[in-house]
């Protein structure tokens, strides 16, 4: 497992395992809180560019359904708690981490979202990037 980190603009960071696409990338970022919907999510316009920050802590385990995705993917990044290897659904035709590399996003999971999430509340969104190595520079 790649070890990866998520560097916020303020200077905090946060280290994980990288899943998805293997590639650095930066944009603002958000948070959602639906338990359910994590492919809508990802294809929402509205997120475009945005590295998106679920709080709900176990994301993926309906996996990806072919059927239902409707539209383009397009976050600059996606920060989970815990994703789901093995998910359960009838209907599952692969993993989110095999769609997120498809799609050319890279992910970042083991975050602590709570954390993450309080600091967004106090602080407002802002732009973050996620890489592999931690710089003094890695956040602009």
């Amino acid at each position: 497992m790649t070890k990866a980190y998520l560097m916020l603009a303020d200077g905090t960071v946060f280290e994980g395992t990288a899943f998805g696409a293997e590639k650095e990338n930066a944009g603002e970022l958000v948070f959602k809180t639906n338990v359910v919907g994590y492919l809508e999510t990802l294809e929402d316009p509205a997120n475009a560019g945005k590295i998106i920050l679920q709080t709900f802590p176990l994301i993926g385990n309906y996996g990806v359904i072919p059927e239902d995705i409707s539209g383009n993917c397009t976050p600059a990044g996606y920060v989970v708690r815990e994703i789901c290897d093995a998910p359960s659904n009838f209907r599952c035709e692969g993993t989110l981490d095999a769609y997120l590399k498809e799609q050319g996003i890279p992910g970042i999971a083991g975050v602590d979202t709570r954390a993450l999430t309080r600091i967004l509340r106090e602080k407002g969104s802002m732009q973050a990037k996620i890489v592999y190595e931690v710089t003094d520079h890695a956040a602009e």
